[in-house]
């Protein structure tokens, strides 16, 4: 086939390697994204380079997983409403059957010392996969006085003042809508540089092509937010108790998660573990550790979340319908925002406004994510701790003597494997988790 008539690959080819990288979707959004960088734009030139960071950035403007809704978007650029489905799906469900059982085993193997120590190991070195988190991030946003000083509000704000997290969020957002100038630098735009792809050929050639899409488009997002608000309201309206609890608190999760998985897991961490009481902040670290050794989103730890809170309430059936319901609140309204936003990403990409807030939410998310390793910290190193009340300000300090000195010793070997050694994501938490497997038999 000669260039001046380019053609798509089939469905049939585009599911393989949709399924592929959901596989292969390791090391959380970053590795995610370069993953799907190398495969559709560097070895299959399905996707041009401009075309994808712009995809990618309008991704990032939205709440959710930016990586599941990038693959969500490249798959409707490429064959339609079915195709954005069929790679959205394939990039979560691999990782929902591993986290699935590896839930199943926590709450059933769980209390065994081989597992426990397991467990604990993990919960180690998670604290240290949140410093490194927070210190990439850091780099990446924190670029002016501006952005400096919205990173420590948001921190001020969250850890003094106990602002609820979706406050923070939605204050950045218009701070930075209301001076965009002040957040946004050189570094926040693409560049000029275009990769000579199929869908950018098509496009050029096919000049309806653009608006069939946006048609199909803006109907399946409309028919995502109806299978995500309906089943959410019998759940919370009609069905109550536990799995209304569930549907409501992830529903308002969907809605909220800008900054990716770290930043939405102090809203967690917040309210289900001291509001809800659906699992305790040692079993959340342990859930975040597990997510980071499956493939797919890392807020897929919601999945665990939602399996803790049904399991509690009805046992291991209630344990598969808490899981069910978080996933489906979780990600339908992600395919919601895709289909009815994309066909305007261009008019987005345009806008110095919504560039502003992206990048004053993105600073603010470093604040966010300094709250969540100093609680982590406080929960792992610590046993006990006490609030003290200054005026506004409420402050958790640790007591002293309730020091736990392998918790301490293993997460600090975990930052001699991690910074150090340069053991990678993989690396530290197998060398972590099988040093708390061998204290659990000292």
């Amino acid at each position: 086939m000669s260039d001046d008539h380019p053609r798509l690959p089939t469905f049939g080819t585009a599911l393989r390697v949709w399924l592929k990288i959901g596989l292969l979707s390791f090391g959380g959004p970053a590795g995610q994204i370069a993953l799907m960088h190398k495969v559709v734009v560097d070895e299959l030139r399905w996707v041009g380079e401009r075309r994808f960071l712009h995809a990618l950035n309008f991704c990032t403007l939205l709440p959710g997983p930016e990586a599941q809704q990038l693959a969500t978007y490249l798959g409707w650029l490429m064959h339609g409403v079915k195709g954005g489905l069929a790679a959205g799906i394939l990039f979560i469900l691999p990782g929902a059957l591993v986290m699935l059982g590896l839930s199943l085993a926590f709450v059933l193997l769980g209390h065994l010392p081989l597992m426990a120590g397991l467990f604990f190991g993990l919960k180690c070195a998670v604290l240290v996969l949140v410093v490194e988190a927070l210190l990439r991030i850091g780099r990446r946003a924190l670029k002016g006085r501006a952005a400096y000083a919205m990173a420590a509000a948001a921190f001020i704000g969250l850890f003094l003042l106990r602002i609820p997290f979706p406050l923070v969020v939605i204050g950045a957002g218009l701070i930075g809508l209301l001076l965009p100038r002040a957040f946004t630098h050189r570094w926040h735009e693409a560049g000029d540089k275009d990769v000579p792809a199929l869908i950018d050929s098509l496009l050029l050639r096919e000049p309806r092509r653009a608006a069939e899409l946006a048609r199909g488009a803006r109907w399946a997002g409309l028919g995502a937010l109806i299978l995500w608000l309906l089943p959410a309201l019998i759940l919370i309206f009609l069905v109550g108790g536990t799995y209304g609890d569930i549907a409501a608190f992830f529903s308002k999760m969907a809605v909220v998660t800008m900054g990716g998985a770290y930043a939405v897991l102090a809203y967690v961490a917040q309210d289900a573990v001291a509001t809800y009481g659906w699992l305790t902040s040692a079993e959340m670290l342990t859930g975040l550790g597990l997510a980071e050794t499956t493939p797919g989103p890392l807020i897929l730890v919601l999945q665990f979340v939602g399996f803790l809170a049904g399991y509690r309430d009805g046992g291991v059936p209630g344990a598969l319908i808490g899981a069910a319901i978080t996933l489906w609140v979780t990600f339908v309204p992600c395919f919601a925002f895709v289909f009815i936003g994309a066909p305007w990403i261009e008019k987005m990409q345009g806008s110095r406004l919504l560039a502003g807030g992206l990048a004053a939410i993105t600073a603010a998310v470093v604040g966010v994510i300094a709250n969540l390793a100093l609680w982590f910290a406080l929960q792992v190193i610590f046993t006990a701790q006490e609030t003290v009340r200054i005026g506004p300000l409420s402050i958790d300090l640790p007591v002293p003597a309730s020091i736990d000195f392998a918790a301490g010793a293993l997460a600090l070997l975990a930052a001699i494997a991690l910074f150090r050694l340069r053991l990678g994501v993989f690396g530290t938490l197998a060398l972590v988790s099988a040093c708390g497997v061998g204290l659990s038999f000292i």
